[in-house]
C-alpha cells in the first residue's frame, strides 16, 4: 500500500525539492512549470531520480509503525488519556523512523538533483568508463554515496528531530478524536477517518514547510548550520522564500494521509478477533 502510494505521488517530491534548493526562480517558476520543464528535458524518468534508493525509507514506515503501537500500549498502562498516548507514542515513533530515514534521505535527495538540476548540487554523477554515459540505477547510487563520504565523511545532519516533533503535533491536532469532537455522534468513524488524514496532512505542510525548506538545503548543500541557511534564505529571497515547494508538498503529502490512515485504519479492524469487534467505535 505504501509503496503504490510513494510511486504515485513521487514526482511531486522530487520537485518539492528541486523548488526548495533553487535560488529563488533561477530555474522554475513553479511546481507545474517544474513538472513540464522536466518531462521534457528528462522524461518520465526524469521525475523519479532517486526512487529506487528512497523506496529504502519504507522500511523505516513498519519501524514507525510497530514503535507507535508498541509505545502507545505502553503508556496505555499509566494514562488512558489518547492525546498523550498518541503524544509519546508518535514522538518516540518518529525518533527510530527518522534515525533510518535521514541517511537514505540525504542521497535520494542527491540524486533528485541530477539531470536538469544538476547545478544545485555539490555532486555530479560520473560516467561509465566504457560508454562515456552516467552508471545507471545503484551504480549511480554507489557514485554519489562515495562523493558524499569523500566530502563529509560518515557526519549526517540531525538537527530536524524537533521538526519532526512538529508535523507530529500538527497531525495530532487534526487527529480523528480531535475531529471526532466537532461531528454528529452518528458519523461514521471512517468518514472522520478520510477527513482528517488530509487536514492533518495539508496542515502540517503548512506550518512546518520552512524548515522542510531549511533541512533540504542543508542536506543537499552540506551545510552545518540550520541558522545561518535560515538567514542566508530569508536574505536572499524574503519570506516568501519560506513557502518553496509548498504546493507540491501538498500534493505529494495529502493522497498518502488519505491511504495511509483508512487503509491502515482498515486493515486493523479486519484483524481484530471477533469478540473484539463489538468493543471497539469505528
Amino acid at each position: 500500500m505504501t509503496m503504490t502510494i510513494r510511486a504515485t505521488v513521487y514526482p511531486a517530491t522530487l520537485i518539492r525539492t528541486r523548488l526548495q534548493v533553487q535560488r529563488g526562480k533561477s530555474f522554475y517558476s513553479g511546481t507545474f512549470d517544474a513538472f513540464f520543464k522536466i518531462l521534457r528535458a528528462e522524461g518520465v524518468r526524469g521525475l523519479y531520480r532517486g526512487f529506487m534508493v528512497n523506496t529504502f525509507t519504507l522500511i523505516s514506515g513498519q519501524a514507525y509503525i510497530t514503535t507507535y503501537e508498541l509505545v502507545r500500549k505502553y503508556v496505555s498502562q499509566y494514562s488512558e488519556d489518547n492525546t498523550v498516548k498518541s503524544l509519546v507514542a508518535g514522538g518516540s515513533a518518529s525518533l527510530v523512523a527518522q534515525s533510518i530515514t535521514v541517511p537514505i534521505d540525504v542521497v535520494s535527495q542527491q540524486l533528485m538533483m541530477q539531470g536538469q538540476g544538476q547545478h544545485l548540487t555539490r555532486f555530479r554523477l560520473t560516467s561509465d568508463s566504457g560508454t562515456g554515459k552516467p552508471k545507471r540505477f545503484f551504480g549511480q547510487t554507489r557514485n554519489i554515496m562515495a562523493q558524499i563520504f569523500a566530502a563529509d565523511g560518515f557526519r549526517v545532519w540531525w538537527p530536524f528531530y524537533h521538526f519532526y516533533a512538529v508535523v507530529w503535533l500538527c497531525y495530532l491536532l487534526c487527529s480523528t478524536e480531535q475531529l471526532s469532537k466537532l461531528a454528529p455522534s452518528d458519523c461514521p468513524h471512517l468518514i472522520l477517518q478520510a477527513m482528517a488524514g488530509p487536514l492533518a496532512a495539508a496542515t502540517a505542510s503548512t506550518v512546518t514547510n520552512p524548515m522542510d525548506v531549511v533541512r533540504a538545503r542543508v542536506q543537499v548543500e552540506g551545510r552545518t548550520s540550520v541558522i545561518e541557511t535560515f538567514k542566508q534564505l530569508i536574505k536572499e529571497e524574503g519570506t516568501w522564500g519560506l513557502t518553496k515547494g509548498l504546493s507540491a508538498r501538498i500534493i505529494s503529502s495529502t493522497p498518502t494521509a488519505i491511504v495511509m490512515v483508512v487503509g491502515y485504519e482498515t486493515l486493523k479492524k479486519l484483524s481484530l478477533r471477533p469478540e473484539l469487534v463489538d468493543s471497539r467505535h469505528w
